[in-house]
């Protein structure tokens, strides 16, 4: 097994990397350390996607599976039309979308680099309207969005193996790196419980998730009312839904949704006109 790296050695060399992986993220203009390439890491998420595409029961409900899709390609394409219009460069260059549904129980969500969305049918009585669905793919679209996973990764790679390229990582230690790719997008009922994301991204992830539904034109009052109901849920229930073991739905999180209706409301405005 390698030696943890040196405490210094690795901070100086997180240092270089952050100097040299900074990024931005676009509307929240965030600063972010990210120095994994989305070649890589799309091809890797696009293996462990298959596998669990593989192992589990699409659902057979039409109307329902036509929903998600349809709620999923109309914020992807809002979004990739407000990024042409506004930005230079395409957030989901090379990206090819899957929205699915699984017919599984549990209350809960996921997406991963690349463009893979999955909604499990469990979450959907929470969600109710087409809006309130939206809520939840604007969400995890946000993550992809923003690039979360890869700046989760490029953290743990520096931490765990001392700041190497991944490309040397993944050449000289092959399990480690995938362990931290697992670590970073688990899936199945696994999703976010081995490296949950941070507060600073589900916020993140709230604000533009709210901004990108609001862009397709689903009014985002529905994102607070879904909230709620997922906070609800969460104390009426003898466990707490997947979806909230890495999303807190409490009290500060609602109180941030309903001060970002504003902003939210005038991408709205723009969709609805």
């Amino acid at each position: 097994m390698r030696k943890a790296a040196n405490p210094v050695v690795a901070a100086l060399l997180g240092l270089v990397f952050v100097l040299a992986g900074c990024a931005e993220v676009g509307i929240t203009g965030r600063k972010q350390f990210n120095f994994v390439p989305d070649s890589i890491i799309n091809s890797m998420s696009v293996q462990q996607y298959s596998t669990f595409i593989n192992e589990s029961k699409l659902s057979t409900d039409a109307a329902k599976t036509a929903m998600v899709k349809r709620v999923g390609e109309n914020i992807r394409a809002a979004v990739d039309r407000y990024c042409k219009e506004n930005s230079d460069t395409d957030p989901f260059a090379g990206y090819e979308w899957e929205f699915n549904l699984v017919e599984d129980p549990n209350v809960n969500a996921f997406a991963m680099p690349g463009g893979k969305v999955v909604v499990y049918t469990g979450i959907l009585p929470l969600t109710q309207t087409e809006a309130g669905l939206a809520t939840v793919v604007g969400h995890e679209i946000a993550h992809v969005f923003a690039k979360h996973g890869s700046e989760r990764m490029s953290q743990q790679l520096v931490v765990q193996l001392g700041g190497v390229a991944l490309s040397t990582a993944l050449k000289n230690q092959p399990e480690a790196t995938q362990n931290i790719f697992l670590s970073a997008f688990t899936v199945g009922s696994q999703v976010g419980l081995l490296l949950p994301y941070s507060r600073k991204h589900e916020y993140e992830a709230d604000r533009l998730g709210t901004i990108f539904m609001a862009m397709a034109g689903y009014d985002p009052h529905e994102a607070v009312a879904f909230w709620q109901r997922m906070s609800a849920a969460k104390g009426e229930g003898s466990s707490t839904p997947a979806f909230l073991s890495t999303h807190p739905a409490d009290a500060s999180r609602i109180k941030k949704l309903q001060e970002q209706l504003p902003e939210a409301m005038e991408y709205y405005k723009s969709a609805t006109k």
